[in-house]
């Protein structure tokens, strides 16, 4: 007895079968995540230093050049690309497919601790590391502008109002917000006045330094309670710096206005982000949205397209939240074609096969045959962990006539 001649000789477990393979195939249809193309994990990291003020040809041969002799020892290590700007050095380390991507973190967090004693004691923070996939883009661009605040403000709402309440949304792996630029008080020191107080440019250094601390001084215990003491000297204001105390003459106070002009800015005043509509530049941020893996990319664009207007009920009335990119869009458009295209396969198929067979039983075979065993392969495929994007479903397409052969057969 043959494989067949079981499902020939039990009709009713047959139809049973086949009842089942259409519910779970239609059960999985909605459940299968979307996305354009195959989601394939690269074990890629990314590790960012940086050190202000130096030339790029500094952060290599200082920053960089360390980092790369201990990252070169890591096992499975295929790919160490380095890029140095001024203040900046980007190393992108890709490992081979079959390496753990958290082994390979550790490893990395590892080596950056053996070469920091290597690196220049300047630095403002450790370099630091972060995991990337280059086959995974953005699913949504958003816009974020405004006509009255500064970028540091917007970077404040960006990141403290909308960045985390849409990384809240499920399906969202992160916000990246690109184009910030962070608050920075910036003292600009004037020679001539320097040396006519006769103060240098280290007191100036050290004073800033000794006066703004934020340190914890102690605990005063009492019979029912505990106060902890702090001693918060922290400047926050261009203001208060102004006012800071750098040195003494004949008994009068130098202060860092009298040599040096203090203002509020940025840590970066040599960039800036502009955002253009209709031919007009405005200032402004962007915020990037990545998906969680085998997540739909449809239905997380979807939730967050609903969510965006309760925050910009939050937002200041000069604060302009606009979506900019949505990769759902081309998604959802060529999905549309891949199932028109689909259903026009079999109707063809079908009709083709009713003209040639004249008869209507032989035909009603490869036409039931046809859907129940596409959603037969659609629960395997949310079994498998599979996807539905363009080269899975051109492939179900072009299994049509491979089913129909066997069918007629």
């Amino acid at each position: 007895m043959n494989f067949s001649a079981v499902f020939i000789h039990r009709p009713v477990a047959t139809s049973l079968v086949m009842l089942a393979l259409a519910v779970f195939g239609a059960l999985a249809y909605g459940m299968l995540p979307v996305a354009d193309l195959p989601n394939v994990d690269f074990p890629t990291l990314v590790v960012s230093a940086s050190l202000p003020g130096a030339n790029p040809d500094t952060m290599a041969s200082a920053v960089a050049t360390p980092l790369e002799r201990q990252f070169t020892s890591i096992a499975g290590l295929d790919n160490m690309v380095s890029s140095n700007s001024t203040g900046n050095t980007q190393i992108t380390l890709t490992f081979s497919l079959d390496r753990g991507l958290d082994g390979a973190a550790v490893d990395v967090q590892t080596a950056i601790a053996e070469a920091l004693p290597l690196l220049p004691p300047g630095m403002p923070n450790p370099p630091s590391f972060r995991k990337y996939n280059p086959s995974d883009s953005p699913i949504m661009f958003l816009g974020l502008t405004s006509t009255a605040l500064p970028l540091y403000e917007l970077q404040d709402i960006a990141e403290t109002q909308i960045a985390q309440r849409l990384s809240m949304v499920n399906g969202v792996a992160q916000v990246n917000v690109f184009g910030a630029q962070k608050f920075a008080v910036r003292v600009q020191v004037d020679p001539d006045k320097l040396a006519a107080h006769h103060v240098g440019i280290d007191e100036v250094g050290r004073a800033l330094r000794q006066w703004n601390v934020n340190l914890p001084t102690g605990t005063l215990w009492g019979p029912k309670q505990a106060i902890n003491i702090r001693a918060d000297g922290q400047l926050r204001r261009a203001e208060a710096f102004r006012q800071l105390t750098i040195s003494y003459s004949n008994g009068a106070p130098i202060r860092l206005a009298d040599v040096a002009d203090v203002k509020d800015s940025v840590e970066d005043d040599k960039t800036n982000s502009w955002l253009y509509q209709n031919g007009v530049g405005t200032k402004g941020l962007n915020l990037a949205i990545m998906r969680q893996p085998n997540s739909n990319v449809i239905q997380v664009n979807d939730k967050i397209r609903s969510l965006l207007p309760e925050i910009r009920k939050k937002l200041p009335p000069s604060v302009t939240l606009s979506i900019r990119g949505d990769r759902s869009t081309s998604i959802r458009d060529a999905f549309v074609d891949i199932r028109f295209t689909m259903l026009s396969a079999m109707s063809l198929v079908i009709l083709v096969i009713f003209l040639f067979l004249r008869n209507a039983r032989a035909t009603f075979i490869p036409a039931l045959a046809l859907p129940l065993s596409l959603l037969g392969t659609l629960a395997v495929m949310f079994l498998l962990g599979y996807s539905l994007n363009s080269l899975s479903m051109m492939a179900l397409i072009l299994s049509v006539g491979f089913v129909v052969d066997d069918a007629i057969v």
